[in-house]
């Protein structure tokens, strides 16, 4: 009887009086579905057709949602997949580092690719303690150490654990970044302090040659092909790369010349990665008398910060003068070399000017066209304007033009010195 009384409070129903019911409702679950699924009579359906349609409704809507919960949650997984892990995140951004909770060294989870995990025992190994006997150099950001390590020559820069940033900054580009004219890292090491291991360059720095400490000079050719060398590196990093890389440390202390002479861009500590053909504000760093005037007064980087000091290293290639000149007795009476060489451009004759400025150290051993088309090439780089200046790329099509001349010229001079080419020819 219960079940008739049923089978007649569903006569007629509809989604809408479904909804009306609420709690007072009579309807079976089969019933609800059956008004849902078809709310209209059904005639010529028997009981079990009717039921058996029901049930496969049911069951597709039940796959139904569980596909869309499954693709959903793999939506999830794959976008999570996209995101940096931990190291990498922190490799992103530099000194961001927590300290693992059983006191370890907070790189301890730092893994790079393609370098060395050195331990602290093989580096104190290699330079007897980090004896002052093993000094090579240092700078801003730590001592660097001169060492053997499993069979190669290498140099250890030796930074303090407050010099994060710069560490996981040069780890970062010289760990993804490889080419001829930038200098190699072999592998790192996080113990105790903060190391970095490069390949070892025998020949100093560009600003040890130019500055006359117990070096020979550099002949003109030799200094072509230093700017050349060194505006590859800085193309590669500017245009190959990504993101691309701005150094913001150019300098001559910071291109190194190896055993030919070759020379190989270095210190990465403070480079900045951005987006192709975009800028960005950020606090000062660097050395002054290289920094553009957008980046000394709002903090405003891009690759062209770059171009700008590598102008100020042709003009020291050039006159090997420091990129701020002492006029006078005092320290306060200085002249940037940029103002140095505009000076000379303002002259009647700038070629005769920029006579006066060449390195006094070349004597007359040197084709004053292929100076002063570099002494252009430098002022074009220093535009007060950074959309004026040319592009790395731009400036490496203009140096290999002049490396060709300047050979071509080196050759001849060569043949005008009588006595080398009676010597050569064995007269």
């Amino acid at each position: 009887m219960g079940s008739l009384r049923r089978r007649i409070c569903c006569r007629g129903i509809t989604p809408r009086r479904i909804l009306a019911l609420g709690q007072g409702s009579c309807l079976s679950l089969h019933e609800i579905v059956m008004e849902v699924m078809f709310p209209f009579p059904q005639a010529g359906l028997s009981g079990g057709a009717i039921a058996g349609i029901s049930i496969a409704g049911v069951v597709l809507l039940i796959v139904a949602i569980y596909l869309y919960i499954h693709f959903q949650r793999r939506k999830k997984l794959k976008k999570a997949s996209l995101l940096p892990s931990p190291p990498e995140a922190s490799m992103y951004k530099p000194g961001v580092v927590t300290s693992p909770a059983d006191g370890s060294s907070p790189f301890a989870g730092v893994t790079v690719d393609k370098s060395v995990e050195f331990s602290y025992v093989e580096l104190a190994g290699a330079t007897d303690d980090f004896s002052l006997a093993y000094k090579i150099g240092g700078g801003g950001f730590g001592v660097v150490y001169y060492a053997e390590l499993r069979g190669e020559k290498a140099a250890i820069k030796k930074m303090d654990m407050q010099a994060t940033n710069e560490f996981l900054a040069e780890l970062k580009v010289l760990t993804n970044v490889h080419h001829l004219n930038l200098v190699r890292l072999i592998g790192y090491c996080t113990e105790v302090s903060l190391f970095l291991v490069y390949e070892f360059i025998e020949n100093g720095n560009l600003s040890e040659h130019l500055r006359g400490l117990g070096r020979d000079p550099l002949p003109w050719a030799m200094r072509v092909q230093i700017a050349l060398d060194s505006a590859r590196g800085l193309e590669y990093v500017h245009e190959h790369t990504v993101p691309v890389y701005i150094h913001r440390d150019i300098k001559s202390a910071n291109i190194l010349i190896d055993k030919n002479y070759r020379a190989k861009v270095a210190d990465f500590g403070l480079a900045k990665l951005t987006e192709v053909g975009a800028s960005l504000q950020t606090r000062l760093v660097g050395t002054f008398g290289y920094m553009p005037p957008e980046y000394a007064q709002y903090g405003e980087i891009s690759p062209k910060v770059d171009v700008y000091a590598f102008g100020v290293v042709l003009y020291e290639l050039i006159s090997a003068k420091d990129a701020i000149v002492k006029t006078g007795g005092s320290v306060t009476e200085s002249k940037g070399l940029i103002a140095l060489f505009e000076e000379a451009f303002s002259k009647p004759d700038p070629k005769e000017a920029l006579k006066n400025l060449v390195d006094p150290r070349l004597g007359q051993d040197y084709p004053i066209d292929s100076v002063l088309a570099m002494a252009w090439l430098g002022k074009s780089c220093t535009q007060e304007i950074p959309q004026q200046r040319p592009t790395m790329r731009q400036i490496v099509v203009s140096l290999m033009t002049l490396s060709s001349a300047t050979e071509d010229w080196d050759i001849g001079s060569f043949y005008d010195n009588q006595a080398l080419a009676s010597l050569m020819s064995g007269r």
